[in-house]
């Protein structure tokens, strides 16, 4: 079938809205038709070249309908709601262990452009697109495996078009805390980044009760969002010595702490603010960074540790998520700002200029505007 895509054709071009073929449904896929896609910092790595091959069809945070499905499909039907997340085999260790976000074949599965079967769904010009996080969803329709599908509770009186962040950043932010940190209540904790994944894990680690929540950036109106969303404690770290404030405050140091930044400078400054056995957990895009391994973990026993799509089980997490909405404990809708398909481009320029927390390029008007 013919639908229209945002096609990234070169690196750090412009999304190109240009009309593409889509393959039918195999047994194990679902056909559904977009009503909003989240834009993620992922998506922005993709435009630049650093992911996955060109031309590709970004967008892995999708919320849509379900028009078709394949014979093998069995969670949803059509006419359900879903939100689209990322893929995973199923089959490996990892998977079965319950963290398909560790899945041995993530990487393959997420940015190497075929899907499962090594084939692809989208074409232009009898030329393949790559496709992204198994849905590439910056897009009319698309077609997904069913593990990528997420449904919506029935009962659930929210609007689709804001859910599609669930399936990325905010389940990564918020997933980094409530299922890997697991912090007990009265615990303390540490955000470098706000961001909407740094966001979301203010609203974990106020659900999860902690009773100090310190966060960091470079950017005062983000961190009034971040003490509007529950943290306790804001700082703009150009003002402060980071370790010096923390350890003023709280002298044994920190229980945990969370960098969504990817700066090495900042990652040393969430290890040494740890008390003896703190968890830092890494969940930004960065690169090398330089730590001494004496001093920094093993001498006070603390754990330095990366967790992907927040250690999450989209199936059964993102339904929490969508409780936690419903009932005022994260409101995700303070973040976005909806812009129309027709002006992806425009929402890439103000998610990279800082203007938006959260932008949503919706194929559909969502129910109210934002």
């Amino acid at each position: 079938m013919k639908v229209t895509a945002a096609v990234v054709n070169g690196e750090k071009r412009d999304f190109e809205l240009e009309e593409i073929e889509l393959d039918a449904p195999k047994d194990n896929e679902v056909l559904i038709k977009l009503v909003a896609t989240g834009v993620c910092h992922t998506d922005v790595a993709g435009q630049d070249g650093l992911t996955t091959p060109m031309p590709v069809v970004l967008g892995h945070e999708g919320a849509g309908i379900v028009e078709q499905v394949g014979a093998a499909v069995s969670s949803v039907k059509p006419g359900d709601k879903v939100i689209l997340s990322f893929s995973y085999c199923g089959k490996c260790r990892n998977c079965l262990e319950g963290h398909p976000g560790m899945c041995e074949k993530f990487n393959d599965l997420n940015f190497a452009g075929p899907n499962f079967d090594g084939t692809h769904r989208m074409h232009k010009d009898r030329h393949d697109l790559s496709l992204f996080f198994g849905q590439s969803s910056f897009v009319t329709y698309t077609v997904v495996d069913e593990h990528n599908i997420v449904k919506v509770p029935d009962d659930a009186d929210v609007d689709l078009a804001y859910l599609g962040p669930l399936g990325c950043g905010l389940q990564t932010g918020s997933g980094s805390v409530l299922n890997y940190l697991k912090p007990e209540p009265g615990a303390t904790i540490a955000i470098f980044g706000m961001g909407p994944v740094g966001l979301s894990a203010v609203m974990g680690a106020k659900i999860a009760e902690a009773s100090r929540i310190l966060v960091f950036d470079l950017n005062d109106q983000r961190l009034a969002m971040a003490k509007e969303l529950g943290a306790t404690d804001v700082f703009n770290s150009k003002d402060i010595d980071v370790e010096a404030t923390v350890k003023e405050l709280i002298p044994g140091g920190i229980d945990y702490s969370l960098d969504t930044t990817g700066n090495g400078f900042v990652i040393k400054n969430a290890i040494h603010i740890l008390r003896p056995a703190g968890t830092c957990v890494l969940i930004g895009i960065g690169g090398d960074i330089q730590i001494n391994v004496m001093n920094d973990l093993l001498a006070e026993s603390k754990k330095l540790v990366g967790v992907v799509e927040g250690d999450s089980i989209p199936q059964e997490y993102i339904p929490k998520l969508i409780k936690y909405y419903q009932d005022g404990k994260f409101p995700l809708d303070k973040l976005i700002k909806v812009y129309d398909f027709q002006d992806i481009n425009q929402a890439f320029a103000d998610f990279k200029a800082g203007k938006v927390f959260k932008p949503i390029s919706a194929t559909q008007p969502p129910r109210r505007a934002v």
